[in-house]
């Protein structure tokens, strides 16, 4: 992405003004370009398809076509592609919203399969549980283990600020459970740390993006969510609502404990005056 925009905008002076008419066109609708092809794209400019492949050899690509595979690689690897700018009427809005209910539809396809229902009782059974995630993955990760500590004991988060995995690691048998966040942009080890968890026999559910292509590492769990946008950042409210989902699911599988769990805690922050609980103020 990179690439195409500072190659425009070093060059836009020595273009044609059809030329600049599509290299404008490229930079306000950088996501978007990845589905076009090129008789699309000239119709899109009104211009033709030979000012559309001059256009692209003048910036280093042989095709519209290599380019658009370059567009597609960067999307799919996380990288942030600004959308067409904001129109009138709050137009970004609405299909913002849209796009996010498109995505939320996920969460009722596997509600209604048995791979939720078979995720929840070995997070009930686990000895104990290890979330781990890296980078934009941390927050979505944070959060199921706050979720998941008001409803049973031994749940870590991991890596600790400043640490390393290998000593949290070495106490994990087959009677645990690794629940690993790893949604875009994923850091070297990656693959090799998940190799490392199954040769250990230690389970694994595995939550990452669309299409990752990581079905190949084979963890006992995987769930490829949607994380499409309309604009240049990937939306992380289906991973959020299903930490939510999971958290509940898990609530009601050991009501009892969890109940007794729950209040067990929040006697400890009335005794510790930890949280402001009094609802009158």
């Amino acid at each position: 992405m990179r690439r195409i925009t500072e190659t425009i905008r070093q060059n836009y002076d020595q273009l044609s003004p059809s030329e600049r008419r599509v290299a404008g066109f490229i930079v306000d609708h950088l996501d978007d370009l990845a589905t076009y092809n090129s008789v699309e794209l000239s119709r899109q400019c009104d211009t033709s398809k030979a000012t559309i492949s001059r256009l692209f050899r003048r910036l280093g690509y042989a095709s519209f076509k290599e380019a658009r595979e370059e567009l597609r690689r960067l999307r799919q690897s996380g990288v942030p592609m600004p959308g067409p700018k904001l129109q009138a009427g709050g137009s970004l809005i609405d299909r913002h919203l849209a796009s996010e209910l498109q995505n939320l539809q996920r969460v009722t396809r596997l509600a209604q399969s048995p791979l939720l229902a078979d995720i929840t009782e070995h997070l009930a059974d686990a000895g104990r549980i290890a979330v781990i995630g890296f980078r934009n993955s941390y927050p979505v990760a944070l959060h199921l283990r706050q979720q998941l500590i008001q409803i049973r004991s031994a749940v870590q988060l991991l890596p600790q600020p400043g640490q390393t995995l290998g000593e949290e690691l070495a106490d994990l048998t087959p009677q645990d459970l690794v629940v690993l966040m790893a949604f875009h942009r994923r850091p070297a080890g990656f693959k090799a740390l998940v190799r490392t968890l199954i040769q250990r026999q230690i389970p694994v559910l595995l939550l990452c993006e669309q299409d990752s292509g990581l079905a190949t590492l084979k963890p006992n769990w995987l769930l490829e969510l949607p994380l499409d946008s309309v604009s240049a950042f990937d939306s992380y409210a289906l991973p959020m609502s299903l930490v939510s989902l999971i958290s509940n699911l898990l609530l009601h599988h050991q009501l009892d404990r969890g109940r007794a769990r729950i209040e067990q805690i929040n006697q400890l922050y009335e005794q510790t005056e930890e949280l402001d609980l009094n609802l009158n103020v």
